[in-house]
């Protein structure tokens, strides 16, 4: 029997896209229409924005703990969170949480590492963008990073705030994401990390000026091999 896998939502695109991706990828291992047990919780995004914005990280960890709680209790195994702002909390988290964490950064730097990626274009909320998260996990692994510039800063967490965990996904917005790799490509980035789980919906890898490294299907994937390491391994 493959684990049972809990997610933490916080936003409902991203969390959807990684619920579909375990759903959707699960057959070609596991058999027609089969996938692992998934149990997923989740707090409206706007009690986590109350703490988010002014800074109350341990009150972050507070809604992540509760959802981990009742995903213990729901039977999960382990759990992942397909949000990458609020791991900035995850180290109140791992300490006190009932199951397992999978941490979305670490599976980008890991992915990062393997296909040979030296320095990544991390792009994601204003939050994100400024905080430890990605630093912390590129180092750990020798890979640097670089963000955009404020404006551009303030520009796409705009985007991600009004648009995209609205499932707002317009053409002028595609585009911009892809003028924001270009010019971090100038500035030698060889790939660029899709850091809010929702960019993956808007940005085209066929046409993005960078490679791209989707954190949402990365820790989908993730969970599910994770899911079935005993029975597959």
């Amino acid at each position: 029997m493959a684990k049972h896998i809990g997610i933490v939502a916080c936003s409902a695109e991203g969390a959807a896209l990684c619920y579909r991706t375990i759903c959707m990828e699960a057959p070609r291992q596991m058999g027609e229409h089969a996938h692992p047990e998934i149990t997923m919780h989740t707090y409206p995004l706007s009690e986590y924005m109350i703490h988010i914005r002014s800074g109350a990280w341990e009150k972050v960890a507070e809604l992540m703990l509760s959802s981990a709680e009742k995903l213990h209790r729901a039977g999960a195994d382990f759990a992942l969170c397909p949000d990458n702002t609020i791991h900035e909390a995850f180290g109140f988290v791992k300490g006190k949480s009932p199951i397992p964490w999978l941490h979305i950064a670490e599976c980008v730097a890991e992915e990062a590492r393997n296909r040979g990626f030296r320095k990544l274009a991390v792009l994601g909320t204003k939050y994100l963008m400024t905080g430890p998260v990605y630093p912390d996990a590129l180092g750990q692994c020798g890979i640097g990073y670089e963000i955009p510039d404020p404006d551009v800063r303030e520009k796409i967490d705009t985007i991600i705030f009004t648009e995209l965990v609205n499932a707002v996904f317009t053409e002028e917005s595609r585009l911009y994401f892809n003028e924001v790799m270009a010019r971090l490509k100038a500035r030698n980035c060889d790939a660029a990390v899709l850091g809010c789980t929702e960019i993956p919906l808007i940005v085209n890898p066929q046409d993005a000026p960078l490679p791209t490294l989707d954190s949402t299907r990365l820790i989908a994937r993730a969970a599910l091999r994770k899911a079935m390491e005993e029975d597959y391994k």
